[in-house]
């Protein structure tokens, strides 16, 4: 009986194309994401194992700082690849394709010195904020190297998606997961089970740095060989004056996304640094582990917004809006459930885990943990929120709504950190998601209701 129900509901969620399509794709990155995920919580355990509660901190003071001045310059040109190379493709405009994308690897590259520029002149601040010891100024200087190897990967990444080449994506995202498993996994043997003397945390980095610039530059390489296979080899000569007439439009969605990236800087995507500068890198050891578990929560779901992405934009440039409807009410059916029955197993189940896997010393992330999964479930069940803002045209509505939680998180971190430390970080994290995701939806909502419903989608 059971099985009968399964398959009458898995039949009527892939009886429309679309469905199939966006499925199939984001089947491609889960594959990827689940395999990544499965070797990155390896890394995860040994890396914790082999550093402690304080070193785990560190490592998450040096990779995130990174990541966060990296995001700084990033003006997300993924999603203005997506949404502009696949416009003009559509319309069979074949040189303004090529140009959007050779103008958004450009800006990229350029974008990319200044952000390694940034890391070498502030990586001695970071050390002394983050890490609180200034000899650790290299390790951050060493995996700032990481964004000289991401030069095009945005660009790129769009690229091949917009292509549908989401398979060659997932390939390398496990290759990326593989070289920096085996990499730490050789530390974790030299250090603790061969007991040789030293610090390990540099050789932690450097695997971490090298299976990021691996995944780098196997984007960017594919995306170059498709761009030519697509366009020709002489689509890099394609003059940037073909885009003269929609530069401000150009510019205006660049601004808005990079904005958009720079507010979450502050909204979730410095939340180990947060704790670190107001408490200490053994507090950011346990939200860092915290973070990481509510993460196979997202797992499944975090590819779900790459491979609808440029479903959605590509039926709202033909106005097909029951499909539009149909993807969104089907896609929060599938993620919410899948999200509601993980979150129940990690309640229940994560002192235990914790304490089996990492070590009796990290059970204080426990809290953190059940506190994160409340607002992962709401950013799970509707994970379209900001990507059918952008397809409908609207980049600066999530731009506003994520200025807003940002000066409200900022200052509540002011007020909860010093006193609450991780526990209070991962209270205002759920509560942004609550917040915005709430008024992304309502803005959704109201903009389709103007849309004609008209026949079955499909």
């Amino acid at each position: 009986m059971a099985t009968r129900v399964f398959e009458r509901l898995t039949r009527r969620l892939l009886e429309n194309e679309l469905i199939r399509r966006v499925v199939r794709n984001s089947a491609y990155l889960f594959s990827a994401t689940g395999i990544s995920a499965g070797l990155g919580m390896v890394q995860g355990i040994l890396s914790a194992r082999l550093l402690g509660v304080y070193g785990f901190g560190v490592l998450g003071a040096v990779t995130q700082f990174v990541t966060v001045i990296n995001i700084l310059a990033s003006f997300r040109m993924n999603e203005l690849v997506i949404k502009y190379v696949g416009k003009f493709s559509e319309e069979g405009n074949t040189q303004k394709a090529a140009a959007v994308f050779k103008a958004a690897s450009l800006v990229e590259i350029f974008t990319s010195f200044i952000a390694y520029g940034l890391v070498w002149l502030l990586a001695a601040l970071g050390a002394q904020l983050f890490a609180k010891d200034t000899t650790t100024t290299y390790w951050f200087q060493i995996y700032g190297l990481v964004i000289l190897a991401n030069l095009m990967a945005e660009s790129s990444t769009g690229f091949l998606q917009i292509f549908d080449r989401f398979r060659r994506i997932a390939v390398i995202q496990v290759l990326q997961s593989l070289v920096t498993l085996g990499l730490i996994s050789a530390a974790f043997v030299y250090y603790t089970l061969l007991g040789n003397p030293g610090d390990p945390t540099l050789a932690v980095i450097l695997a971490y740095m090298a299976g990021k610039i691996i995944g780098a530059l196997g984007l960017t390489g594919m995306a170059l060989v498709f761009a030519t296979r697509q366009w020709g080899w002489a689509w890099w000569a394609t003059p940037l004056s073909t885009l003269r007439n929609e530069a401000r439009e150009l510019i205006s969605f660049g601004l808005n996304t990079n904005l958009s990236a720079t507010i979450n800087l502050v909204n979730k995507n410095a939340e180990v640094l947060w704790v670190s500068l107001f408490r200490s890198p053994l507090e950011a050891g346990y939200y860092k582990l915290a973070l990481a578990l509510a993460n196979v929560v997202q797992m499944p779901v975090a590819p779900l917004p790459q491979a609808t992405y440029p479903e959605l934009a590509r039926e709202v440039s033909h106005s097909n809006w029951d499909n539009v409807r149909y993807i969104l009410r089907q896609g929060s059916w599938i993620a919410g459930s899948y999200s509601l029955l993980t979150t129940a197993v990690l309640v229940i189940a994560g002192p235990w885990l914790i304490r089996w896997i990492y070590g009796a010393e990290f059970t204080p992330a426990y809290p953190a943990l059940v506190i994160l999964l409340l607002g992962f479930l709401i950013a799970n069940t509707f994970y379209w929120n900001r990507t059918l803002l952008l397809a409908l045209g609207q980049p600066q509505y999530p731009t506003r709504v994520n200025l807003l939680a940002a000066v409200l998180k900022i200052g509540l971190a002011i007020l909860l950190l010093p006193r609450y430390g991780y526990l209070g970080s991962a209270a205002l994290l759920s509560g942004y998601y609550l917040l915005s995701i709430s008024l992304n939806v309502r803005k959704s909502h109201q903009l389709l209701k103007r849309q004609p419903v008209l026949a079955n989608p499909g």
